[in-house]
């Protein structure tokens, strides 16, 4: 008799065990998540960051933006992280043809515009405008995909631009048409949207045939994978899409 009522008490205690992991799990993801993602990524994601930060209380979120060429770069390479987001495909295929990443998914697309800064001192009204020598003019450098998309549109518009400066990430060019620096750049349409009212943009029309599209992967040596599944579904979801809408992107 002795015996059983032993043996329940364990049983007991063991089934309070698992239930206590369960409670626990249910919490939410915690520890450290690393998120590479593409520079026009950077006020949407820090959003979403912030808001998984704020149903998950031991997580923290910290990110690296950049040009999504130098990220993948930096992952082939070896550097951690748990979720990479890239602003085209070519650059995410560099990092699944090295085995860092299955099937990613597509979550948003973009397109360029001309960026002015406010009030358009320059006069700028179009892809001719890029060529002219007396204005300075800040583009993406080639090897990233700002400035490959920015090769492509000119390429079908018949221009020759002129830079003054080439840029490793989009975000270098609207900070500096926002600061009056250049006279016009080639951005992301979310990049005018994001600036407010400091920088105005032109619409492209050969743009529309140049649409990069962003997808998104949780890296298969993420170091908190129950971290980067959570950001990337939170990505995915309809807040996700309502949060990319806000801030310019078009869905893919």
């Amino acid at each position: 008799m002795k015996r059983g009522v032993a043996l329940l008490a364990a049983v007991g205690l063991l089934a309070g065990c698992g239930g206590g992991e369960s409670s626990g799990g249910s919490s939410g993801t915690s520890g450290t998540l690393t998120v590479f993602a593409a520079a026009s990524l950077a006020d949407v994601f820090t959003e979403l960051g912030e808001e998984l930060e704020e149903t998950n209380p031991g997580l923290d979120v910290r990110y690296t933006f950049a040009g999504s060429s130098a990220l993948a770069t930096q992952l082939v390479q070896g550097a951690p992280a748990d979720v990479f987001a890239a602003a085209n495909e070519a650059q995410m295929a560099v990092v699944t043809g090295e085995g860092l990443a299955e099937q990613p998914d597509v979550f948003a697309a973009n397109v360029l515009q001309i960026a002015v800064p406010a009030g358009n001192p320059a006069g700028v009204t179009g892809l001719r405008d890029l060529a002219r020598e007396e204005l300075a003019i800040a583009l993406c450098a080639p090897e990233v995909p700002c400035g490959e998309a920015a090769e492509q549109v000119l390429a079908a518009a018949g221009v020759t631009a002129a830079p003054d400066t080439l840029e490793q990430d989009v975000r270098a060019v609207a900070t500096k048409v926002r600061l009056g620096e250049v006279d016009a750049g080639l951005v992301y349409a979310s990049d005018v949207a994001g600036a407010g009212g400091d920088v105005e943009g032109i619409p492209v029309p050969e743009a529309e045939e140049v649409v990069n599209e962003y997808p998104v992967c949780v890296l298969d040596g993420a170091p908190n994978p129950d971290a980067a599944r959570a950001f990337v579904d939170l990505l995915l979801s309809e807040r996700g899409r309502r949060a990319l809408a806000d801030a310019g992107f078009r869905e893919p």
